[in-house]
């Protein structure tokens, strides 16, 4: 059936802004995102065109690259002697389950939303919308505590360089702050000055390490002693081949912060630019060389893991790696420094402190991408959420909080890090499973079952070894879902209406009442038949006093889905017993839909609308509550209030009547 597709009722349009309110609210946060933003709130601002994979990659590298700043430290104290196979563990843990994975959530999420998205899809009302925030709240655990230990760990490098320890001593938590300032800073500056950074910093990084890795591996082959130390010494604690590998998949949990960068990866997405051909719907392009980035990335970080740990295992003495050790938290600094001399070492303690700071830039980026995505489309997040300056400010003030409340201690942060980060890659592998199963693709979803179990005994293993985390969350989620509902509360009377649809009756309907009064009836349908419309006429005219030659139009609204914020108007027209007129209309919520369908009558027709309601029975708290939850309960006063506060004025505003 032909429809004819109006914009959203007027009166809602915000006054002209202030230079530094457009500066703030400049550039919302699209990000790829599938058409856009429909609504209200929408700028006709054009997302940016991207930018090539591999510069993409750096931007997730910087956190995914940075761990060797600490993974080698991590692994020692985790697997002492056992290191160097625990880490081919979580290297092959690695490349053949994340990996897979991440290239599959590429394939059915290309717009950033990651996991999350696709487990979206299996639930609906509020059930879904919660499910959505719990696992937002896990995703905000790891990209914060990302931004937060990444800039501990720079300033512990900072603190513990030789040239600097003296005068740095004790004021880690204020360098840990001016770190995050920073980083914050970089991205109200813009997006595209972060991606350039991130290339700088990659590039140096890794050209850095390899000098020390080839550094590290010519003094164990020169001198031979060293690997036959380590595997006499090897042989001597765990016996035989078996026995190390068990040991080293117990201990493989504990390695795993080092798999960050896949979830960093899928989240930063819509920046890769892909083919001139790609479109938002079927961005082929953008997939393709998404996947290039995440095997790229997962091959080099795993090449870097293996013989780091090899070298750092094989060359530090074990008791350096204790906390208040020189190589604590720096492994790689500290034989930078010990094998090619304090002037390199310094350069890599810069360089090191630099990817550390900056380590936060994928993280910040996914928490733009991913928050504004969700929170504002259920209405639990002001307008405001939909900027990027304006989140850089608030996710910049939660980084200065959690870094204050942890005293930028990074082994006090490690804890929850991993259980973000292995609660999100433990639901990506559940959803693609899911994905297969649904493709009928047995074989796949056979691989991804087994990974996703892999994940699940990951994560239950870190939990029950650092509680903390569990907790630390669990203050995130809590945290999301109370704001969430106070905002939802507080735009509880918002017009959310993003486009008034109307087929070709309902238009007549509209174009004839041009000409006269326009009255509404609201009507709660039953059976529909010709009894039921007459004696609501008759109840309306008796309550209202209306004269008889009036003549009424029905409402009836259906409720879609009652947990979604924002969503269109559908009208359909229709004479029922050849002499009633009745508009049908699909909403998430009756009194938006009555308003938003008055307001767009008036614009249409430059008369006042007129709508007739009778009172509902029960209380007000109870009514309210069967409206906030399921868009019923006393439509007549929420129908009025919506309209009081998309028209403030009241010579213009659609007339409300209650009998």
């Amino acid at each position: 059936m032909p429809t004819t597709e109006h914009a959203p009722p007027s009166g809602t349009g915000p006054a002209a802004p202030g230079r530094l309110r457009a500066w703030m609210l400049q550039g919302l946060s699209e990000m790829g995102r599938s058409g856009g933003h429909t609504g209200p709130h929408a700028t006709a601002e054009a997302p940016h065109k991207g930018q090539p994979w591999w510069r993409v990659m750096c931007l997730t590298g910087v956190d995914y690259f940075s761990t060797l700043g600490y993974q080698p430290g991590i692994a020692a104290l985790a697997a002492g002697l056992l290191s160097p196979i625990a880490t081919i563990v979580l290297v092959v843990v690695t490349l053949a389950g994340a990996l897979p994975v991440y290239r599959r959530v590429a394939e059915e999420s290309p717009h950033g939303e990651g996991s999350i998205a696709m487990l979206e899809r299996l639930l609906s009302f509020w059930q879904g919308k919660l499910f959505v925030l719990t696992l937002l709240g896990f995703a905000a655990t790891d990209f914060l505590i990302t931004i937060t230990l990444s800039a501990a760990d720079a300033s512990t490098h900072l603190v513990e360089n030789p040239h600097l320890t003296g005068v740095l001593h004790d004021r880690q938590l204020l360098i840990t702050l001016v770190l995050v300032a920073l980083l914050g800073a970089v991205f109200l500056k813009g997006f595209l000055e972060a991606i350039g950074v991130a290339v700088a910093l990659v590039g140096t990084y890794l050209a850095l390490n390899a000098v020390v890795v080839v550094a590290g591996l010519y003094h164990i082959v020169t001198a031979g002693h060293v690997i036959t130390d380590w595997s006499s010494a090897l042989t001597t604690q765990h016996g035989n081949v078996f026995l190390m590998i068990g040991v080293a998949l117990l201990v493989f949990p504990k390695l795993a912060l080092g798999l960050s960068g896949f979830e960093t990866g899928v989240a930063v997405m819509p920046h890769v630019k892909g083919d001139p051909g790609d479109t938002e719907e079927e961005p082929v392009g953008r997939i393709r060389d998404t996947k290039k980035l995440l095997t790229t990335a997962a091959l080099i970080m795993s090449g870097f893991l293996i013989t780091t740990s090899f070298i750092t295992t094989l060359l530090i003495p074990e008791k350096e790696f204790e906390p208040g050790g020189a190589a604590n938290g720096r492994a790689l600094a500290y034989l930078a420094h010990d094998y090619l001399g304090n002037a390199f070492g310094t350069v890599y303690d810069v360089s090191t402190i630099s990817i550390l700071w900056f380590a936060g830039a994928s993280a910040m980026a996914g928490l733009l991408n991913l928050m504004p995505r969700y929170l504002p489309r259920y209405g639990m997040a002001p307008h405001w959420a939909r900027a990027v300056r304006p989140m850089v400010i608030v996710f910049t003030l939660i980084a200065f909080l959690v870094t204050w409340i942890f005293d930028a201690d990074v082994d006090a942060q490690g804890g929850a890090y991993a259980t973000g980060v292995l609660v999100l890659i433990s639901s990506a592998a559940i959803a693609v499973t899911i994905a297969a199963r649904r493709a009928r693709q047995r074989n796949w979803t056979i691989a991804f079952a087994v990974i996703s179990a892999v994940f699940l005994y990951t994560t239950v293993a870190n939990v029950i070894e650092r509680p903390d985390g569990v907790k630390i969350g669990a203050c995130f989620i809590a945290g999301i879902i109370l704001i969430s509902l106070l905002s939802r509360l507080a735009r509880a009377f918002e017009l959310r209406v993003t486009s008034v649809t109307l087929d070709p009756m309902a238009e007549r309907f509209v174009r004839d009442m041009a000409s006269r009064r326009a009255r509404f009836i609201a009507n709660e349908p039953d059976r529909r038949d010709i009894a039921e419309y007459r004696d609501k006429i008759e109840q309306i005219r008796q309550d209202n006093d209306v004269p008889e030659p009036e003549d009424f139009t029905f409402v009836e609204v259906t409720v879609t889905d009652p947990s979604e914020f924002e969503s269109g108007l559908t009208v359909r027209g229709e004479v029922l017993h050849n002499r009633y007129r009745v508009l049908t209309l699909e909403s998430s919520s009756i009194p938006n839909a009555l308003a938003a369908l008055l307001l767009h009558i008036r614009d249409t027709t430059g008369r006042i609308p007129h709508i007739y309601f009778e009172w509902t029975e029960g209380g007000p708290f109870a009514n309210f509550l069967r409206f906030f939850l399921f868009g019923q309960g006393e439509v007549a006063p929420v129908t009025r209030e919506v309209l009081r506060e998309a028209e403030p004025d009241r010579r213009r505003r659609p007339r409300v009547h209650v009998g």
